[in-house]
């Protein structure tokens, strides 16, 4: 088996850029979680991180909006936000561009998906990195799923996009790691910043955890702007990484609401070990 590790973060900014304001207590205890992801992931040997996340119209704008991109470059810059709001200094990521043309060209006999060989990250992707490779140094393949610009792509493609990920990576002799970035509900850049629907998340936590298809791709877009904000579109990211771990639970290593971070916080982690071999079936609806 190829994929090594299945996780999910959150990546919202003020994890980092405003981490003096927040709780100690929880913050704390995010961070605590954070490092102990990385440690899970650096024990699993990976030759590569695909991360999958929702970036914020760093690189793509309504004038040619991809529904899925990955990156297929000799190396990534981030974050393109200022480094003193991030709280993250400016790096030079590696990719790894042989292995994601091959990746793509898998994924490709079955779901059409654009790439890219220029981007900088922001920080949807520059968060999760400063915790889980923190010397920048594991080469990135990074997935973009439009999350931002309606009309969005449907919630069972993202998980039968995770399950052709995981196909293509299982047909590669490469270490490879997946980690989905994301939500869960938040209302950024809105007068309701800061706002956070705990049972609403915990709902889709326990679906997502519980790795239930037929739930997490019940989910309406207007029912999840109402309830969760339209940082809640980005669900997107978690179901794709459910998807690449379709037969597996996971363990949730963290949740907790951080108001001054904007988001309930999470860490998250499939047991990729324990995959039911009987488990893959076409995805419902």
């Amino acid at each position: 088996m190829s994929l090594v590790f299945a996780g999910v973060c959150s990546h919202a900014p003020g994890i980092t850029g405003r981490k003096d304001r927040a709780d100690p207590k929880l913050k704390d205890g995010l961070y605590a979680a954070f490092d102990r992801m990385r440690q899970a992931l650096e024990a699993t040997r990976p030759d590569v991180l695909i991360v999958i996340a929702a970036e914020h119209f760093a690189n793509f704008f309504m004038n040619n909006m991809p529904s899925i991109c990955l990156g297929m470059a000799e190396h990534y810059e981030g974050p393109i936000e200022d480094e003193a709001w991030l709280g993250i200094q400016h790096h030079l990521i590696p990719g790894a561009p042989v292995l994601a043309r091959d990746i793509i060209q898998e994924i490709m006999a079955d779901i059409d998906l654009a790439y890219a060989q220029e981007w900088k990250f922001d920080h949807g992707i520059m968060v999760p990195l400063n915790f889980l490779t923190p010397r920048y140094d594991l080469p990135v393949i990074p997935v973009n799923i439009n999350c931002q610009g309606p009309p969005l792509i449907p919630l069972k493609r993202c998980y039968e996009f995770g399950r052709v990920l995981k196909r293509a990576c299982d047909a590669r002799p490469e270490r490879i790691a997946v980690v989905g970035t994301g939500g869960i509900s938040h209302w950024p850049a809105t007068p309701d910043s800061g706002r956070i629907n705990e049972p609403w998340d915990r709902q889709f936590l326990e679906r997502f955890l519980a790795n239930r298809c037929e739930e997490l791709i019940t989910y309406r877009d207007d029912d999840t702007w109402r309830a969760a904000g339209q940082g809640g579109f980005e669900i997107r990211t978690f179901i794709a990484v459910a998807g690449a771990a379709e037969g597996c639970t996971g363990e949730l290593w963290f949740y907790a609401p951080i108001p001054i971070f904007a988001v309930g916080c999470t860490v998250a982690v499939m047991n990729l070990q324990k995959r039911e071999p009987s488990a893959a079936q076409p995805v419902p609806g």
